[in-house]
C-alpha cells in the first residue's frame, strides 16, 4: 500500500511554522518579541534553537511517499509481515501501527516463505494480525553535535537524563558504519595515560589502540571502568553500558563519571530488561558517537560494558530469525558481527583523530576459553585479564600482570622503562612458580638468589599493584613507583 506525505520533504517548502514556533524561530535568530525579560533566559532560548533544529532535520527527512504491510503472523517476539517484502532488505527500519494507537519501532532481521521477519525495540501489546506496517529508515542515522557532551541518551539517541531535547548536527552519521580501510587509517599514536599505575607501566595503551578487559561477574570490571573515567587524558569519552543493571548505570553516571567526568562524555545506556535489539543498538550508537569526535580530529576514550551482552543480544535475534546455534548457542552472525563492531575503534585516517576502545569481556564459569572471550582476544590489540583469586586476597584492580598483554609493548617505551617492566614481571613469574612451596615452607633461602630476589620484592610490588578506586597516578609517577618497588630490600 502506498499513501502520498503530507509534506513535499524539503524544509523550506513547509511554512505553515507560525503561532507557538514563530517565537521559537525569532528567539533563535536574536530578535525578541515578547520583551526584554525573556531575552535573561538564555537556556530557554538553548532549547528552543534545538527543538527548532530538530524539526527542521525532521522534516528533512520525510519521504515523499509512506508504503505500509500488514501484519500476518506474531511468533514470540518475531513479527511476519507480507505485501512489502520486495521493498525491505536486512537492517531496515520499520514502524508497526498497533490497534492501540501505539506505534511500535522495530527492524527486519530476516525473511521466510516471502514473508518479512521483523523484531521489535520494545513490547508488542497491541499489535495483531492485519495492524499496518510503515516502511522507514533504509539505513538508520544520527546527528550528533559537541553539544551532546554530558549528556545521557538511549539506543535510539533520546535523551534521558531529563536535560530537554538533544541538538541535532547537520551531519548525519549511519549507526552500522563501517570501520574506515585499512589502507588509508594511520598507525596508533602515543600513549594515553588511563591513570591506573598497573596498566600504564606493565601493559600500556596507546592512542588508537584496542583492549579488552576479561573477567567473571563481581571481579572490578565496572570499577576499573570507573578509575580509567576519572583519570584519563583524553579529549572526549563515550561509555556505552550495555544490557546494564538499571541501579548500576545511575550509580556509574553519578558516582563513577560524577560532574567533571559527565561534562567531557556522553553515555549510551540500554538496561537489561530492553529488547535485544536495544541492547545490540547500544552498541551501535556507542561507537557511531565516537566515531563523530573522531571525525572532529578529538582523541576519544570509547569504554563499552560489556561486549558479551551485546553478543547475548545477537545471539537471541539471530536465533528468532532461525539461525542455527554453532558454539555453546552462539550463532555464526554473532561471531561475524563482533569485528564488525569492534574494528570501527582505533585510529582514523588521516587529520581525524583516534578512538581508544576499553571493551569489558563478560567471562562465563571463569573460563577464559570460552567462545566469545577466545574471540575478542583475538581481535583486540591487548587484554587485561582480572582475576578472582586475586580480588578475594583484596588486592584490587585485580589485573593477572602475568596473564596480561598490550601488543604495542615494547615499542611505545624507552630501553629504560622496558627494562624495568621485564625485571618486574621477571620477579613476579619467579614468585608464582615457587608461590606453593613457599607457602608450605618448603623453600630454604638461598638455595636459588633469584627466589629470594622475588621473594623480598613480592610485598613491594603487591604495594605497587594495589591502587584505590579514587586515586590516580600519572605515566611517569607510575615508572618512579615501579622503579622504588624494584630497589634493593634492606
Amino acid at each position: 500500500m502506498i499513501e502520498p506525505c503530507s509534506y513535499s520533504g524539503a524544509a523550506t517548502s513547509v511554512t505553515p511554522l507560525s503561532g507557538r514556533f514563530a517565537g521559537r524561530i525569532r528567539l533563535s535568530s536574536g530578535v525578541n518579541p515578547r520583551g526584554p525579560h525573556w531575552g535573561r533566559n538564555q537556556e530557554r532560548t538553548t532549547m528552543s534553537t534545538a527543538l527548532f533544529n530538530n524539526i527542521v532535520n525532521d522534516l528533512n527527512q520525510i519521504p515523499d511517499r509512506r508504503v505500509y504491510g500488514r501484519v500476518l503472523g506474531v511468533q514470540g517476539l518475531v513479527v511476519e509481515i507480507g505485501g512489502v517484502q520486495t521493498s525491505l532488505s536486512v537492517g531496515d527500519r520499520c514502524w508497526i501501527h498497533g490497534r492501540d494507537g501505539r506505534r511500535v519501532a522495530s527492524e527486519v532481521v530476516g525473511f521466510r516463505t516471502g514473508r518479512a521477519l521483523l523484531l521489535p525495540f520494545s513490547g508488542l501489546d497491541g499489535v495483531g494480525l492485519g495492524c499496518r506496517v510503515e516502511i522507514g529508515e533504509e539505513r538508520p542515522t544520527l546527528r550528533p553535535t559537541i553539544q551532546w557532551l554530558g549528556r545521557v541518551i538511549n539506543a535510539m539517541a533520546e535523551p534521558v537524563d531529563g536535560g530537554g531535547p538533544l541538538p541535532a548536527g547537520d551531519v548525519a552519521v549511519p549507526i552500522r558504519n563501517t570501520p574506515p580501510a585499512a589502507h588509508s587509517r594511520r598507525r596508533v599514536g602515543g600513549k594515553l595515560d588511563l591513570g591506573v599505575r598497573a596498566v600504564n607501566t606493565f601493559l600500556t595503551c596507546c592512542r588508537g589502540q584496542r583492549m579488552g578487559i576479561f573477567a567473571g561477574s563481581g571481579v572490578g570490571k565496572s570499577s576499573i571502568l570507573s578509575m580509567f573515567v576519572r583519570n584519563t587524558t583524553a579529549d572526549v569519552i563515550v561509555c556505552g553500558l550495555v544490557g546494564e543493571r538499571g541501579r548500576e548505570a545511575r550509580e556509574f553516571i553519578e558516582d563513577d563519571l560524577g560532574e567533571e567526568g559527565l561534562a567531557r562524555s556522553v553515555t549510551v545506556v540500554a538496561t537489561s530488561d530492553e529488547s535485544p535489539l536495544m541492547r545490540r543498538q547500544c552498541a551501535y550508537v556507542t561507537l557511531a558517537v565516537a566515531e563523530y569526535f573522531r571525525d572532529l580530529g578529538l582523541d576519544v576514550l570509547c569504554l563499552m560494558d560489556s561486549v558479551t551482552r551485546f553478543a547475548m543480544a545477537q545471539r537471541e535475534i539471530s536465533l528468532s530469525a532461525g539461525e542455527p546455534p554453532a558454539s555453546k548457542g552462539y550463532t555464526p552472525s554473532v561471531f561475524a558481527e563482533l569485528p564488525r563492531l569492534l574494528e570501527r575503534a582505533g585510529p582514523g585516517c588521516e587529520g581525524s583523530g583516534t578512538i581508544t576502545g576499553l571493551f569489558t569481556v563478560l567471562v562465563e564459569g571463569d573460563d577464559h576459553n570460552e567462545p566469545i572471550s577466545d574471540a575478542v582476544r583475538g581481535i583486540l590489540d591487548g587484554h587485561i585479564v582480572l582475576e578472582r583469586s586475586i580480588a578475594e586476597r583484596g588486592r584490587y584492580p585485580a589485573i593477572n600482570i602475568l596473564r596480561s598483554v598490550s601488543r604495542t609493548m615494547p615499542g611505545c617505551n624507552t630501553p629504560e622503562e622496558n627494562a624495568l617492566v621485564a625485571e618486574a614481571r621477571r620477579l613476579m613469574s619467579t614468585y608464582e612458580d615457587m608461590a606453593e612451596l613457599i607457602r608450605l615452607g618448603a623453600y630454604k633461602a638461598g638455595s636459588d638468589p633469584l627466589v629470594d630476589l622475588a621473594i623480598a620484592h613480592h610485598q613491594p610490588l603487591e604495594t605497587f599493584l594495589t591502587q584505590g578506586k579514587r586515586e590516580g597516578t600519572d605515566l611517569s609517577t607510575g615508572y618512579e613507583l615501579l622503579r622504588a618497588a624494584l630497589a634493593p630490600q634492606r
